[in-house]
């Protein structure tokens, strides 16, 4: 496939040739009314070249808003692109295809789709991007608006499939916990799709997450779980730390010695103390006051 780059077009100022062009019409109209005045059939030698060359020039003028372009095409070449705003002449036989160069928005549908772990899931997203090479927009693609449209899509399930809905491990990413890393890794992932159209991703956001409906209900006894039993791995670990330091403190400064059974019972005690749901009730051992 041939690939084509943006150059800059040729063009001048409309308003010196549309001074010419009123001059033009002025010119033939004269003629005309010579014509008829004098009814000389051998002046049609002027008025008619006249007439057509003012009918000819008249397709080159055209004007470029702010924030577009226009991509001229002179019997199916490229010429160049014209993206100042303004009012210009150029070949009057050149096609003047117009491009946005503005931000777009391109909301997508929730997608249902399988996250890493397989579970359905719907999601949708928000692509905000721009054109910034005109001429491979233009030629490049067929439809350089249909192509995002359907580009984003793919890569916003190809994105999904490759994180988990949710993790509770702070080394793994998921489309939930890590809305920062998600949204880099998709316009990375859409911008590689699309740089081939000449488009510029500014920004990609997730816009919508959710399980989907079948498996919602069980997903969220299951993230319920999930949470329960990272909560209570957390609690577990500080509290065997908790208890290290107790031992070490008492071992460092002389406070008492401790065998290995109640060290036993003080780790016993301690752990259920600290990991319990419920307030403990402390129990005061009395039976060595009267050894």
């Amino acid at each position: 496939m041939q690939t084509v780059v943006e150059k800059s077009g040729s063009k001048i100022s409309g308003y010196p040739m549309l001074a010419f062009h009123i001059g033009l019409f002025l010119f033939t109209f004269y003629w005309l009314v010579k014509m008829i005045h004098y009814e000389d059939p051998g002046m049609l030698l002027v008025f008619i070249p006249c007439l057509v060359l003012a009918f000819v020039l008249f397709g080159g003028f055209f004007v470029v808003q702010p924030n577009e372009a226009r991509v001229l095409v002179l019997f199916g070449r490229y010429v160049g692109t014209v993206r100042e705003s303004g009012f210009f002449f150029t070949n009057p036989f050149t096609t003047k295809k117009h491009v946005s160069l503005r931000i777009h928005n391109f909301n997508s549908e929730k997608i249902k789709v399988n996250d890493l772990h397989g579970n359905p899931i719907e999601i949708g997203a928000v692509i905000v991007w721009r054109v910034v090479d005109s001429a491979r927009a233009t030629f490049d693609v067929e439809n350089y608006e249909q192509f995002v449209a359907i580009q984003s899509e793919t890569a916003i399930r190809a994105m999904a499939s490759e994180y988990p809905y949710d993790s509770h491990e702070d080394d793994k990413a998921s489309l939930r916990g890590n809305p920062q890393e998600i949204a880099e890794s998709l316009q990375k992932q859409v911008q590689t799709r699309l740089e081939v159209a000449g488009v510029e991703i500014i920004e990609a956001r997730i816009s919508h997450l959710a399980y989907a409906q079948e498996i919602a209900q069980a997903m969220l006894r299951r993230q319920q779980a999930q949470a329960i039993i990272a909560a209570r791995k957390k609690i577990v670990e500080g509290a065997v730390g908790m208890v290290q330091d107790a031992l070490k403190m008492l071992a460092d400064n002389h406070i008492v010695e401790l065998d290995e059974d109640k060290k036993a019972t003080m780790v016993n005690n301690l752990m259920v103390a600290l990991v319990s749901e419920s307030e403990a009730q402390p129990v005061i051992n009395t039976g060595t006051l009267y050894q």
